[in-house]
């Protein structure tokens, strides 16, 4: 991710997140905390490979949640992302980017991403200032949507809020520089999509 400015961590992880779906929910005085629903919540991440193709995968197992207080534009996100989860459709590559090269998950099993700095835009959360936690190093992120909603789920019978973020980061700020001077590429794109359920 770019250095300590807000303004090179334009967000999308995690990402592993997330929170600025959540702001469709209903407006009540009260606060509403959602919980991550865990069949449609995936981190997903893009690099270019030798400014050729993009190489992508996906973090599968995310788990935390979000609460939202419209009444008082404020909110909370708390989400874990399990390392070892990682998956590209490709073993042998699955099992580089766990080890010490990249996410290193036998000395940090979870990523982490937390907020309490909602942006809103009337009644609605456009954006996540927080801090990502990687490799045992705690930098500022900015999540951004691109799309989200809320609607009535008939499978979970109750209300469900959940959408599209994105951001960029140069992962070496992290500490994570294994090719980089081969021309492997230091900017990450993250997606996430994320789905969340209401609790009563």
């Amino acid at each position: 991710m770019p250095a300590p400015s807000y303004a090179r961590n334009v967000i999308a992880a995690a990402a592993f997140g997330l929170a600025a779906a959540f702001g469709c929910a209903s407006a009540g005085a009260v606060p509403v905390r959602y919980v991550v629903e865990p069949n449609h919540t995936f981190v997903n991440f893009e690099v270019k490979h030798f400014d050729t193709s993009t190489v992508r995968a996906r973090f599968d197992r995310v788990d935390g949640f979000v609460t939202v207080d419209l009444a008082t534009r404020r909110g909370e996100a708390d989400i874990t992302i399990d390392t070892a989860s990682i998956s590209s459709g490709i073993a042998a590559f699955d099992a580089h980017l766990r080890n010490a090269d990249f996410l290193d998950v036998e000395r940090h099993p979870t990523a982490r991403f937390r907020s309490t700095d909602f942006r809103f835009f009337g009644d609605r959360v456009v954006s996540l200032v927080g801090e990502l936690t990687l490799l045992g190093k705690t930098l500022p992120v900015r999540l951004d949507a691109s799309n989200f909603n809320c609607y009535d789920s008939p499978v979970v019978k109750a209300r469900v809020c959940g959408g599209d973020f994105e951001t960029k980061i140069d992962r070496s700020q992290w500490g994570m520089n294994w090719g980089i001077d081969r021309g492997v590429p230091d900017r990450v794109r993250l997606l996430i999509q994320i789905e969340a359920v209401a609790q009563p």
